[in-house]
């Protein structure tokens, strides 16, 4: 497949070149909130639905720095034993947004489940994207990923969420930082859930964040994620290429299917262990880019078409917990 860059990728790579680091850090940022198929869905300018259930505002601090985050806990159930979805924002996004474009609310309510979002800093990133390609933020106890494993074992106790069913998912950036956290506290969740990301370590710096994202081989796609993993990804993706979403599990057993869902066909790769169990799904859409497989109207960079990636993702999540 012919990748065509988004023009803020190519002058990343001259800015790199020139050796101007931070202007190609800004680029990169830009970029991953960019591309043909990564607009805003018709309807984002539309008032949202209001949700029955409780958002509720509040704010997380360690060493790494604060950041605020908005959890979602469902009219329908009582919250004491309820599992937690962490959900990771793309780049350009804020909690409300991601929760519109994903309708991971409106599941909540559906399945019984809490959600927590996260919100990038401002300061932190210009582009409120989650800083997924710097090493300070790829280690366990350290930068964002401690912010982030912070807001989720804060919601769990406050709330008395069932603690081994916790799982993460994310969008592109968020999608890479998804990435992160499963690798560096498997413990904290059971399965995670990456939509037009990277995997973990794909990048240590901005010249190898750029060949990530154009899809150069990098470390991340030589075998599969440490915990259970649903990926999705459009195969029109031109701001994350497709073959991020791609893993080689060694030593499993393999099936690939192909279907049709609301509008778009797709092809859904299993990988699951000697005992049975799934440890990796892979959903290619095809004609779908950089956008949440089956979103809402009401958010940027949902893609009304394909199969319903929430629900594929609850359906995957509630399939694993903690023993």
């Amino acid at each position: 497949m012919d990748l065509k860059l988004p023009a803020e990728l190519l002058r990343a790579t001259q800015l790199v070149r020139s050796g101007n680091l931070m202007e190609a850090t800004a680029a990169i940022q830009r970029a991953l909130g960019s591309g043909p198929s990564a607009q805003a869905s018709p309807g984002a300018a539309q008032e949202r639905a209001p949700q029955p259930g409780r958002m509720l505002r509040s704010a997380f601090t360690n060493q790494a720095g604060t950041r605020a985050y908005e959890t979602y806990l469902p009219s329908k159930h009582a919250a004491a034993g309820l599992p937690l979805v962490v959900m990771l924002h793309g780049c350009k996004q804020a909690p409300e947004d991601f929760a519109a474009g994903t309708r991971m609310n409106l599941l909540a309510e559906e399945l019984g489940f809490a959600v927590v979002y996260p919100a990038q800093s401002r300061d932190a990133n210009a582009s409120a994207c989650w800083n997924w390609f710097e090493p300070a933020h790829q280690r366990r106890d350290a930068g964002e990923p401690s912010i982030i494993a912070g807001i989720t074992r804060e919601v769990v106790a406050r709330h008395r969420l069932d603690a081994r069913r916790v799982y993460v998912a994310g969008l592109s950036a968020g999608g890479a930082m998804a990435a992160v956290m499963g690798a560096a506290y498997p413990e904290l969740y059971a399965a995670m859930g990456i939509h037009s990301g990277l995997g973990y370590a794909a990048a240590r710096d901005l010249p190898s964040a750029l060949a990530a994202m154009k899809g150069k081989r990098g470390r991340s796609r030589q075998a599969a994620p440490g915990i259970p993993a649903i990926v999705f990804h459009g195969d029109r993706d031109t701001t994350v290429h497709p073959s991020n979403g791609e893993h080689r599990p060694g030593g499993t057993l393999e099936r690939t299917e192909r279907g049709h869902a609301n509008g778009r066909d797709y092809t859904r790769t299993t990988h699951w262990n000697e005992s049975g169990h799934v440890i990796l799904e892979h959903w290619l859409v095809h004609g779908a880019g950089h956008a949440w497989s089956g979103g809402g109207p009401g958010g940027t960079f949902a893609d009304p078409l394909g199969p319903d990636a929430s629900r594929e993702m609850l359906r995957f999540f509630l399939a694993n917990d903690k023993l």
